[in-house]
């Protein structure tokens, strides 16, 4: 199969792209501006289909410039395919748009609280997810995969997971919102689930990419432990967050987003794709041992 991956040069599109290889997929993974229609169409002309991760995954970006970037360049995407006549589109969304649920962990059958997508990157996904799903399906056959949090190496930009780890490993985070808690995967699994949703996956589905679900209070325990320090203690109440985000003293987005646990099931991936997620602390190490790395290297 020869396919294009946007956004290889990114944290989750680099493994996509080994997995593909190392599969037997012919990749090309140029840098492309999803801005850029001329550049799209050159880069999707012969491919058989496109796994589309590219995205602007941040929370203090210019709300704009999110849209444009996650909504706007995947219309461009979309466009791109038909006019080179590209059969099948991978999309990568995120558990966000499936989620959260109080009380309950989330599955493809549901979605985000309203109150959520004031966030613009939740927002504009979902729209982007909202657009993928109504191409016409005698033009192409579009699949969705949904990763939860994923940790590894490569995050080197890094994501605001990656920054998350690298504050925690190196002792500037001391406390967490009491209230949340992530779905964590190793991000070699989420690679490999791309690989299986475009082989497997039914097109006008989505699939949840997820691990183990796990309180805040746990991931950083076990972030610390890695790095040889001792574990946030401070529990931080809910309207505590909000009052610091409102002050400027923390994200507002993430901290809005951290008003429930953010649990997901794969469970859909797993009966359906063959998905089979493996324990995420071999992860989680290797983003600490990267962490150390490059702080002796003075990033």
């Amino acid at each position: 199969m020869r396919v294009h991956v946007t956004g290889a040069g990114g944290f989750v599109g680099a493994h996509v792209a080994r997995e593909l290889r190392e599969r037997g997929a012919e990749v090309s993974d140029d840098r492309v501006e999803l801005l850029d229609r001329p550049a799209l169409e050159h880069a999707f002309e012969g491919r058989d289909a496109v796994v589309h991760v590219a995205a602007l995954y941040s929370y203090d970006a210019d709300p704009a410039l999110v849209e444009r970037v996650n909504v706007e360049g995947t219309w461009n995407v979309l466009d791109a395919c038909a006019r080179t006549h590209v059969r099948r589109l991978l999309f990568t969304s995120t558990a966000g748009t499936c989620g959260p649920v109080a009380g309950r962990v989330a599955t493809e059958e549901d979605s985000p609280p309203d109150w959520e997508l004031s966030v613009p990157y939740k927002r504009t996904k979902l729209a982007a997810e909202r657009l993928v799903l109504g191409a016409a399906p005698d033009v192409l056959e579009v699949v969705v995969v949904n990763p939860t949090t994923p940790v590894g190496e490569g995050d080197r930009k890094p994501t605001p997971t990656g920054r998350m780890i690298r504050a925690v490993a190196r002792g500037s985070i001391r406390g967490y919102v009491g209230t949340t808690g992530l779905n964590l995967v190793d991000v070699r699994d989420v690679a490999r689930g791309h690989a299986l949703a475009l082989e497997h996956g039914t097109p006008g589905e989505r699939y949840l990419l997820g691990g183990v679900n796990m309180p805040l209070a746990e991931i950083f325990a076990a972030v610390a432990r890695l790095a040889g320090r001792p574990p946030p203690r401070v529990r931080v109440p809910y309207a505590m967050a909000m009052g610091a985000a409102r002050l400027g003293l923390a994200n507002r987005h993430e901290v809005r987003l951290a008003r429930l646990p953010m649990y997901f099931s794969s469970a859909k991936a797993q009966n359906h794709l063959g998905y089979r997620p493996g324990p995420v602390e071999p992860a989680l190490a290797r983003a600490v041992a990267e962490t150390h790395d490059d702080k002796r290297g003075g990033r």
